[in-house]
């Protein structure tokens, strides 16, 4: 897209025609960025047979021609894609989400398929349709977290397996501070907050908020606990002084026994036959919030702001940040008594209710989508600008283009490494029979292999090169060094050491959990000073961690390396990248830039087995006699 717009899916767990406090944002949010020019898909279960029909088609169509799927959603329209039925979370129900198969499938589709440059993921937890598309995502992933507290509590059995999983988000966002401060104590990471917004009434449809006969209103969408708090109240007002009080709830249905005598006349319970709750705020003096802590709807309180109504609410953490001191009235969680004198002195007082309408400007004032829009946009601007200019030098890249292509591998050692038996002139006389036109000689926290590698090749490229452990983030690679660097210092130490040498940094493994690995936030965290991504090993034994390392360097530009990683002779060359010769650092990266992933059969088992034999199995004098043989060996083949 053109600068500063993007391509942008916007993804909701929950069922599209259901009404949910995260569709509306999602949709308000998806109308707003459409309006400025952005490209939006809205991803989102569905229960319409026909809708999802029709996006499946629309993804299968896009197949050979991708900016299909974002077709006139630049033009202040946004797209929905319906992808499967699924379950809404039901927390009082305690039913987990149903995610049937092929919601997956056509989420998988969808993400390999749009040239998507963010994916906004709204309530990231498996399983859902959202979880899906953050393991498929190929795009910067944002996750917004709204009021969460059943969410995060349901996945301390799994607590570890999340915290990897959220670990693809390239961005955190918390609806809330009390929200942030939940999850940064149960997932710590870095999260934003941002407050949304809210649909205020039409002004033809407020009333004056000076009521001779005050209006109270209690939206109960929490739990039946706050209708009888609220009912408690309400039979303790003063009876000689005007009002009147509404309780809408799903049912609309009045509680058996609950009123009495004068206060059926003044006491209304409604439904969404009879009203909506924005209709019903626009009519409010005074709203109530009486949650008991199980599962607060602080969109409830932001809708009731907005509309003018003086907020009365229990004291939650998500409620009191919202609340501020002359913005509302708070009481403790099921303190009859306290509520009953708040809203007495609301009642009785109406210059109260006028100061604390006023006092709740500032908060107000703050509720509209398009400031929640822009907030996003500072997001989303500041994640594209990570990416790496994957334009480079255009002198190089043209010098480099008219070279001729080399096989190189970019990863692999020497006897010099702990845990390698190879000698130098087997690993050289190795590449050569294996047609690499270079290698780079990266042994664990050691340069004296490259080195010798180096002085002791003929008619092959040796690039100097060390794998070194950081203290506590993982392992890094340094290519084209000069000097030893020393294990053990922070990533960022290491990295400066590479730089000062003119090296280059080059992520070896990323993300495989059987490696030692930088994690996601160290990785970002170093993002600019990255050159290069390992995006294949074939010693990781798990698919998926080169599938996401694939993803990462994708979705950054990264420039993409592979190697064999070998500790065998017989593993070189087994992955190695093609590319135009290149002379010192600068010509490689942009030779890197042209590159193509070569694979070769290869099996793990067998070099891995290799390994074991020539390293642990093998007693040291027999390796060193071993090790002579196959140097005499390599020397006379070459």
């Amino acid at each position: 897209m053109s600068e500063g717009r993007f391509a942008i899916a916007q993804v909701t767990p929950y069922a599209w025609e259901a009404p949910h406090d995260v569709n509306r944002a999602v949709a308000r949010v998806a109308d707003e960025l459409a309006a400025r020019g952005h490209q939006v898909l809205i991803v989102a279960p569905s229960q319409s047979g026909a809708l999802v029909r029709e996006s499946r088609r629309a993804i299968r169509a896009a197949r050979e021609h991708p900016a299909a799927l974002l077709e006139g959603t630049g033009d202040g329209v946004p797209r929905l894609l319906g992808v499967g039925e699924v379950l809404p979370f039901q927390p009082s129900r305690k039913r987990a989400v149903s995610l049937p198969i092929d919601v997956a499938r056509t989420i998988e589709q969808l993400f390999t398929t749009a040239p998507l440059d963010l994916a906004h993921i709204h309530e990231p937890f498996a399983p859902s349709a959202a979880s899906a598309a953050l393991r498929h995502s190929r795009a910067l992933n944002v996750g917004s977290f709204h009021s969460t507290t059943e969410r995060v509590l349901s996945t301390q059995v799994a607590r570890r397996v999340v915290e990897l999983f959220l670990g693809r988000l390239d961005a955190r966002i918390a609806s809330y501070e009390a929200t942030r401060e939940q999850l940064c104590r149960w997932f710590p990471a870095d999260y934003g907050v941002i407050l949304p917004g809210a649909d205020a009434p039409r002004e033809e449809a407020r009333n004056d908020r000076m009521s001779a006969v005050p209006e109270l209103v209690l939206i109960s969408d929490e739990e039946r606990p706050a209708i009888r708090t609220f009912l408690r109240a309400l039979r303790r007002l003063p009876l000689d002084q005007p009002w009147h009080a509404t309780v809408w709830s799903p049912s609309g249905l009045q509680p058996p026994g609950a009123l009495r005598g004068e206060l059926r006349e003044r006491v209304a319970f409604v439904g969404p036959e009879e009203s909506d709750e924005a209709s019903l705020l626009a009519r409010a003096d005074v709203a109530v919030r009486a949650s008991s802590g199980a599962v607060p709807v602080p969109s409830g309180l932001l809708d009731a702001v907005a509309a003018g109504a003086v907020p009365v609410v229990s004291r939650l953490p998500v409620y009191e940040e919202l609340v501020e001191e002359g913005a509302g009235l708070l009481f403790e969680p099921g303190d009859v008594e306290t509520l009953t004198a708040q809203l007495t002195r609301l009642v009785r007082e109406p210059e109260l209710r006028r100061r604390l309408r006023e006092g709740a400007t500032p908060l107000r004032e703050r509720l509209t989508w398009s400031r929640v829009v822009d907030e996003l946009e500072q997001v989303y601007g500041g994640l594209i600008a990570r990416r790496h200019d994957r334009r480079g030098d255009p002198v190089l890249r043209a010098k480099v283009a008219a070279r001729p292509l080399i096989d190189v591998d970019l990863h692999m050692h020497t006897d010099h490494s702990g845990d390698c038996a190879t000698p130098v002139e087997v690993l050289l006389a190795q590449a050569k029979a294996r047609g690499l036109g270079a290698i780079a000689v990266t042994d664990h926290n050691e340069i004296s292999g490259a080195l010798e590698a180096q002085a002791k090749a003929d008619g092959i490229k040796v690039i100097v090169g060390e794998e070194v452990k950081t203290k506590d983030q993982g392992e890094v690679i340094g290519l084209f060094l000069r000097e030893l660097i020393p294990r053990g210092l922070s990533l960022e130490a290491t990295i400066a050491e590479i730089k000062r040498q003119g090296g280059l940094v080059y992520v070896p493994h990323p993300f495989d959990r059987m490696h030692s690995v930088p994690d996601y936030e160290h990785l970002l965290a170093v993002l600019d000073d990255v050159d290069a991504i390992e995006v294949f090993n074939p010693r990781i034994a798990i698919h998926e961690f080169n599938e996401e390392a694939v993803r990462f360097a994708a979705k950054y530009r990264v420039p993409a390396g592979a190697g064999s990683d070998a500790h065998v002779a017989q593993g070189l060359g087994s992955v190695r990248i093609r590319m135009p010769d290149f002379d010192g650092p600068d010509e490689f990266m942009e030779s890197l830039r042209e590159a193509d992933v070569i694979r070769t059969p290869a099996s793990l088992l067998y070099v891995q087995a290799l390994k074991f034999l020539q390293t642990k199995a093998t007693p040291p004098p027999a390796r060193r006699g071993v090790r002579e043989a196959r140097v005499r060996r390599a020397v006379r083949k070459s």
